[in-house]
């Protein structure tokens, strides 16, 4: 059993919302991202818009993690944005658990794929610091992590890569995409 449960974060839920801004800029703002709390506290307003969802995992009154979806393509394909893990709370099932959970939501809204954009700006690839305007797609199926990228927990939760957008963060900071199908 486990010690956490997933529910949907609603806009009622002010600490918890805190709890949820304050868990994005700890966890991305040492790579660049949501690097101060007003950043991160207008990107948990932004997801929590109707049309979107917002999923937590809650252990002891506590945001633990978090994973939202971002409706595309007339709702056949959902973006998967972000995720989050508190650092104490990973390698513990959280996350894994948060991306089935999501899945299951994105089928429930009649969605078809997951996509989804994991930014390498810390050179954790071996696709950072290259062209990818050669050879692209031997690079890719070449793929190596150097440093913790989460491209491979993706990989085990059924994710491809599908593509990858060069200097995305700047000259040789791809943002690597990947897909499921779901359902």
């Amino acid at each position: 059993m486990a010690d956490y449960r997933i529910s949907d974060l609603t806009p009622q839920m002010t600490e918890e919302i805190a709890q949820a801004a304050i868990l994005l800029q700890r966890v991305f703002a040492p790579q660049g991202s949501w690097a101060t709390l007003a950043e991160a506290e207008q990107e948990v307003a932004e997801m929590l818009d109707p049309a979107r969802f917002v999923r937590v995992a809650l252990a002891q009154g506590q945001v633990i993690g978090w994973i939202g979806g971002i409706p595309e393509y007339g709702g056949n394909v959902w973006e998967l944005h972000p995720l989050l893990v508190a650092p104490e709370w990973q390698r513990r099932g959280v996350g894994r658990a948060l991306v089935a959970d999501f899945e299951a939501r994105v089928q429930e809204r009649g969605g078809l794929t997951v996509q989804l954009g994991t930014d390498d700006v810390t050179d954790a690839t071996s696709l950072s610091g290259v062209d990818l305007y050669r050879d692209t797609w031997r690079q890719i199926a070449e793929i190596r992590n150097l440093n913790g990228h989460p491209f491979e927990f993706y990989q085990k939760q059924g994710y491809t890569i599908i593509g990858v957008m060069p200097d995305a963060n700047g000259r040789g900071r791809p943002d690597i995409y990947m897909g499921k199908r779901i359902g």
